[in-house]
């Protein structure tokens, strides 16, 4: 799961006295750290930010699919694209 809404919200100061005990919770769930109540930044386990980031990364690759597939003129046979890259 990528998104949990019941993050756990807590204080730059409060998390700075616990810093240990915030990183340590931030493995299984996300952590909103506040500076004068607005958020400042969210501390998520390594394995969350690695899934996030492929999460953006197959995105952008979609959207830059979809962009390709609707450029205008002709197409470039497969055949030929394998034979100027040498594969054939």
């Amino acid at each position: 799961m990528l998104y949990n809404i019941d993050m756990v919200k807590i204080s730059v100061s409060k998390a700075r006295e616990k810093l240990s005990e915030v990183v340590e919770l931030s493995q299984s769930e996300p952590v909103v750290l506040e500076h004068y109540g607005r958020r400042a930044a969210v501390m998520i386990s390594p394995d969350q930010y690695d899934e996030m980031l492929e999460a953006l990364e197959e995105s952008q690759d979609v959207a830059a699919f979809d962009a390709a597939m609707a450029e205008e003129g002709d197409n470039i046979p497969w055949d030929l694209v394998k034979a100027d890259l040498g594969w054939m």
